[in-house]
């Protein structure tokens, strides 16, 4: 596909745009309909996209990203809206819960996940939606308490089923070492 030359991007973009084209041409759109019908996509996805740099992209090198620009985020956004399979979350992942965690985590929290998302191994998700509220985050209701080591999370949020390790909930992150399926058995009022 000839999308033209547009001044904003630099050679560089280029060249990692012909490998991001080629990862969604051969990784994903033959899948794509497998993984619509499955409503999410296999999560040896994800690691794939990890090894070939499509994860993480404008986060940092210190914190464990790849350390691009903007620019590059937009040619992962771009391929990824021209094979038209939006079933692959990753600039969910990418863009939005891992500049939180990079942005307002622990020192902890960053060395533990964002390595791990930028390899594909360690899925995020943002749950910010509420019954009664949808996404306006003025009228969140849900919070979460500390209690000795724990936290406790009051409130209910509306997810999509979704493979995920780490879900971001307003500002508050919690692990989670199985799938999203088995997440109801955990925090029934999710």
């Amino acid at each position: 596909m000839d999308i033209g030359t547009r001044r904003i991007f630099s050679s560089d973009h280029d060249i990692f745009r012909e490998s991001v084209r080629k990862f969604f041409q051969e990784a994903v759109l033959p899948y794509h309909a497998e993984w619509e019908k499955a409503g999410q996509v296999s999560r040896e996805l994800w690691e794939k996209a990890g090894q070939q740099g499509l994860l993480g992209v404008n986060i940092s090198e210190k914190h464990g990203g790849i350390g691009g620009d903007l620019l590059s985020s937009a040619v992962v956004w771009e391929e990824q809206m021209y094979v038209n399979c939006t079933g692959p979350g990753f600039s969910l992942h990418s863009d939005i819960v891992m500049p939180y965690i990079a942005n307002y985590g622990s020192e902890e929290q960053i060395e533990r996940f964002i390595p791990e998302m930028t390899a594909g191994k360690c899925i995020g998700a943002i749950a910010m939606t509420e019954p009664g509220a949808g996404s306006d985050l003025q009228g969140v209701r849900t919070y979460a308490k500390k209690d000795g080591s724990d936290w406790i999370l009051n409130g209910s949020k509306v997810c999509e089923r979704m493979c995920s390790d780490l879900w971001c909930l307003g500002t508050e992150f919690i692990q989670l070492v199985r799938e999203f399926t088995s997440l109801y058995s955990w925090f029934p009022s999710i």
